[in-house]
């Protein structure tokens, strides 16, 4: 298995976690109003900090990918698969939130 389908299931586990919380929440349009900002301000840290530090791990030798395994495509020294990780989070966390904020919320 390539780490580029192994990257594409991680989001689409995320995706559709997401998709459900919002599909079972009540005030899903102010949600969305709500948390654009902050999850696309989230989004450019965590994707600026998974290329520098990925780049010094992988530069110190930390980390190493087998060339068959990976898309080739690169950002500096990091392979672009490695920025699904911190993607499927932006995508999970809120999803997790809604689905636990849900759930507590009950009568």
């Amino acid at each position: 298995m390539t780490y580029l389908l192994l990257s594409l299931a991680f989001i689409a586990v995320a995706a559709v976690a997401l998709g459900i919380a919002l599909a079972v929440s009540r005030d899903r349009k102010e949600l969305l109003r709500r948390w654009t900002l902050p999850v696309a301000i989230a989004a450019v840290v965590v994707l600026a900090l998974t290329a520098i530090f990925d780049n010094l791990m992988i530069g110190a030798g930390l980390m190493t990918y087998s060339t068959d395994r990976i898309s080739g495509a690169r950002l500096g020294l990091v392979p672009l698969e490695d920025f699904s990780y911190p993607l499927a989070a932006l995508l999970l966390l809120p999803a997790v939130w809604l689905l636990l904020r849900r759930r507590r919320t009950r009568p």
